[in-house]
Formats: structure tokens, sequence, C-alpha cells
């Protein structure tokens, strides 16, 4: 038999091994949740999660982020996919240790050590890139940090040899099962791939035909509007370009204009969170919105406003760089009028004027909706469709 007996440990095999079976479930179901939110987050007008508590804590921000995403897969999915492999390990550990063989354990450590390695990595992200964090995301750290102890301490307690020699006992029967071992490996490739390929990619937001062949004018009040030109009902909407849930309202709106183009009637209001235009934004954040807000108001003057518009919110969100090339190629503007439009004392009161209005009605942050005279912020209950004719709420 190849398995210590070590009289020093305090507790049975059984105790550790339990320890890191309830790890790796708390790891699958935590990485479970955070595939739901973050497949929500996209897809669903109204959902917050639970720890979107604050710039800084939450978990809605993390899941916008680019980050959320690795090789066309979600990074949660990677998760549930990681803990599955584990999972799967540590039961074949079991099996070899009743036939008196101390395999597998070292394999496991291995993994979850680089799970750790990535985790350090998904950390560093959200501090200096993101700039927020997500509770869950910080749960499945903290259980991988744990399996690479608790493993640590299995072979150190009940191996003999120690980690490298367990790594050279795997290592020699894995190679004496060379055909087996590139099947499963040939496999995983296959799920990797199959998964990339066919799993909807709800994050991308831009499958929905947007401002074609639809109706569209200047208001009284001087704003661009788009829809029916005798609507049912009328939506003011005050957004920023830098915000995920205006362009995920963005895009709810315009699939709602294209089931009723006779009905509804989109008026647009610039409210950018950038503190360089915005008097109740107080410390950084969004920086450049405004920029493209000014962008946007000089695309209106040209009677491109819909087009811009549709634009700016296709793009990645960034908060300190602005593509003025690619935004002049796909709206067919000059880019140096594009530069001058950021500089513009004119534009630049127009635009204030639209903040100071959105502050008038009691906006504080984006999007914000006027619906028959009523605010609503962050998104509005579908309740108020139920009037157009043949919708169901």
């Amino acid at each position: 038999m190849n398995l210590s007996n070590d009289n020093k440990s305090r507790f049975p095999f059984g105790f550790y091994y339990s320890l890191t079976l309830i790890a790796i479930c708390v790891g699958l179901f935590t990485s479970i949740y955070l595939e739901v939110s973050h497949y929500r987050v996209y897809t669903d007008i109204g959902y917050k999660s639970f720890c979107a508590v604050s710039k800084t804590i939450n978990c809605d921000t993390v899941s916008q982020s680019p980050y959320s995403i690795f090789l066309s897969i979600p990074v949660p999915v990677w998760g549930v996919l990681g803990y599955g492999l584990l999972f799967i390990i540590v039961c074949y550990a079991w099996r070899a240790r009743l036939e008196g063989k101390a395999l597998f354990f070292p394999t496991f450590l291995l993994i979850s050590l680089v799970f750790s390695i990535y985790s350090i990595i998904l950390g560093l992200i959200s501090t200096f890139f993101i700039r927020s964090y997500c509770i869950m995301c910080i749960l499945t750290y903290a259980v991988n940090f744990f399996l690479v102890y608790i493993c640590w301490l299995i072979i150190k307690r009940f191996f003999q040899g120690g980690v490298i020699g367990g790594l050279i006992k795997d290592f020699r029967f894995f190679s004496e099962r060379i055909k087996i071992v590139c099947i499963i490996l040939v496999c995983c490739m296959i799920v990797i791939a199959t998964i990339s390929h066919f799993m909807p990619k709800y994050w991308r937001m831009n499958s929905v035909v947007l401002t074609s062949d639809l109706p569209q004018g200047i208001s009284q009040g001087g704003h661009p509007w788009i829809g029916a030109t005798d609507p049912q009902i009328t939506v003011i909407e005050y957004t920023d370009y830098q915000c995920f849930q205006c362009k995920k309202m963005h895009y709810y709106l315009r699939q709602l204009m294209a089931k009723y183009p006779d009905k509804i009637r989109l008026i647009h209001m610039h409210f950018p969170m950038d503190h360089a235009v915005n008097p109740i934004v107080r410390t950084p954040y969004h920086k450049g919105s405004g920029k493209l807000s000014l962008i946007a108001l000089y695309a209106a003057i040209q009677g491109k406003f819909w087009e811009m518009n549709d634009f700016l919110f296709s793009l990645q969100q960034s908060k300190d760089t602005i593509e003025i090339k690619a935004i002049a190629a796909a709206t067919g503007l000059n880019p140096k009028d594009l530069i001058a439009a950021t500089q513009n004392a004119y534009l630049r009161r127009m635009l204030r004027a639209d903040i100071l209005s959105g502050i008038n009605l009691g906006i504080t942050g984006t999007p914000g909706y006027i619906v028959d005279g009523k605010l609503y912020l962050g998104t509005f209950p579908v309740e108020i469709l139920s009037n157009l004719e043949g919708h169901t709420p």
C-alpha cells in the first residue's frame, strides 16, 4: 500500500476528503449562480443582483465588463467546467484509495493551483481595470485557495513521497494509459469547442435591426425623436453612452419599436454621468461620455443622430478613449468635425440644457425615462405598454 498512516493527524482521511467535496460543490453552485446572473444582466431589463450595492461592490458591473468573457465563453461557464473536472478527479482519487493507491490528489493540487493563479489574475483585473468587485467571484477565489490548502494537507498527512513524488506517480499512471488520456483530452476540447460555437452570444446585444426605416424628426423642444408619427405612447429617455443599463434598454426599446412602429415614439435627451459636464457627479466617473454626447448632438445637426446614437451604443464600453476614426467611418462624418464638436460652445450649452432638464425632473442616474409625465429610473414597468393593442405585459 502506498498510503501513509500519519498518526499525527487529528482527523481521518474521510474528514479532509469531505471538506474537499464540499468546497468543490460550493464552487460549482456559485459558478452556476454567476452564469445565471450573467445571463440576466444582459437579457432581463429589470434585473439587479443582490450584491450590486455600490460602485465598488457590484457583481453586475463585473458581469458587464468584457473580461467576463474568455474565448467566447462566459467566465462562470469555465468555472462550471473546471469544478466539474475537479469533482471527477476527486471521485477517482477516492476509488484509487479504496484500491490502496495514492493517486490523483497531486494532479488535483496542481489544477487547483492553476485555478488559484487565475483567481489572482481576475482579482487584479477587477482592481485595476473594472474597478469593482463581485462578492460571489471572491467566494470562488476563496474556494480555489482552500482547495490548494486542503489538498496539500491530504498529501502531507496521508501520502508518502510528498507532492513531487505524488506527481511522478500520477505521471507514470497517465503515461501507461496514454490512449485513454488522449481520448479524454480530445473529448474535453470538443465539449469546449461545442459550447463556444453553439452557446448564444447573448452578451453582444447587437442582433436587432435598429433605426433603419423608422420615421424620425425633431420635437417641439428641439430634440430628436424616432418611431410613430402619431404615437399612443411617448417615451423620453435620458441616457449615457457609457452606461451599460442604458445600452441594454436601448436594444429593448428598439425591439418594442420594431414590434409597434405606429404606436411608440422615443425622444432622446442626453444625461452623461461624466464629472466633467454633469454637476451631480462629484468624482471621476464615465470619463468621456460627455464628449460622446457632444458628438451625438453634432450628428443631430447633420441629420444623422439616430445612426450615431445606435453606433455609440454598439461600441465597447470604455472610460478612457474615444474612437473618433471608427465613429466617423461608421456615420460618414468628418473626423476633424467630430473632434471640433467636443469643444464647441454651442453644443456644450445644448448638452448642459439637457442635463439641467434631467436634474430638475429628479434624475440622479441613468437611464431615466419620462412616460405619461411619470419618471422611471433604471427601467420602467412593462405594464405601461398594456394599453397597446394586442400587447400582453
